[in-house]
């Protein structure tokens, strides 16, 4: 059986896309994890079902290079609906989807040539100074958790070291965390580097990651905008803004088609 997929990017994160509106493809974990192997496979921070819903434009199913289904990816959730786009899928109008994604609604819009926004659900489970390691760590859920460390020389600091050590407290995380080191760098701007659960490596971007980044950088009082720009390890920038409730969260950054291609099972 030959498959088709696409390879998109979202300011770094990069997954393989599938059109399964037919329902007819299923892979296992092992096949799925064999696939997002870098230098062996095709190479993917995750791997995307395209499936229908019977309420909205699409049904996302997102699985993480480990294989296994994953939380909200919401670099995946923009790339979806660039692909949706892209494969004649239609939404509401033009440039207006919605689609669902772990039984969760999601709202997106293409706002320009290879440029989606995406609303996120409400940030919930905020903790401050959670000392780790000898680290002051914060913690929020944007739809996947996470870990907020901040610092003052990211260039230099060990991310994959010490960001596998905080995401296997499960004593404090009970189901792992994603942990993302922080730099301010302006009243309105942020750089971030992420280890990313179920790649279990740093990758070059992470969309929740970032909503979090911003969040909780509002929420302690180190940024006062409410529009953020935060800068990912791929060198592009993701724009995060949000009401002062942030109960209204959208995340908003590049989608791009990489190639396309196929494999055999």
């Amino acid at each position: 059986m030959k498959i088709t997929f696409s390879k998109l990017s979202g300011a770094g994160n990069d997954f393989i896309v599938i059109d399964n509106r037919n329902n007819s493809i299923h892979l296992t974990p092992v096949r799925i994890q064999e696939l997002c192997t870098r230098r062996t496979g095709i190479g993917a921070d995750g791997l995307i079902f395209i499936e229908p819903s019977s309420m909205y434009s699409f049904s996302m199913k997102y699985y993480n290079a480990d294989g296994f289904p994953g939380s909200m990816c919401g670099n995946g959730g923009r790339c979806a609906v660039y692909f949706a786009h892209t494969i004649g899928i239609t939404g509401s109008s033009e440039t207006f989807y919605t689609f669902e994604a772990n039984g969760n609604r999601y709202d997106a819009w293409i706002t320009g040539e290879e440029t989606v926004k995406l609303r996120m659900l409400p940030p919930k489970e905020f903790r401050n100074d959670i000392e780790i390691e000898g680290l002051i760590c914060h913690s929020v859920n944007t739809g996947s958790p996470h870990a907020v460390v901040y610092t003052s020389d990211l260039e230099h600091i060990k991310v994959t070291e010490i960001g596998k050590t905080i995401r296997h407290r499960t004593d404090i995380f009970p189901e792992g965390s994603n942990v993302n080191f922080i730099e301010i760098t302006s009243p309105e701007s942020i750089t971030i580097r992420t280890f990313e659960r179920g790649v279990e490596d740093e990758t070059l971007a992470c969309g929740t990651g970032a909503v979090a980044a911003a969040l909780m950088s509002h929420h302690i009082g180190k940024i006062n905008a409410s529009t953020i720009l935060v800068k990912v390890k791929s060198g592009d920038t993701l724009q995060v803004q949000f009401n002062e409730n942030m109960d209204e969260v959208f995340l908003t950054g590049p989608a791009q088609c990489i190639f396309e291609g196929s494999f055999t099972l």
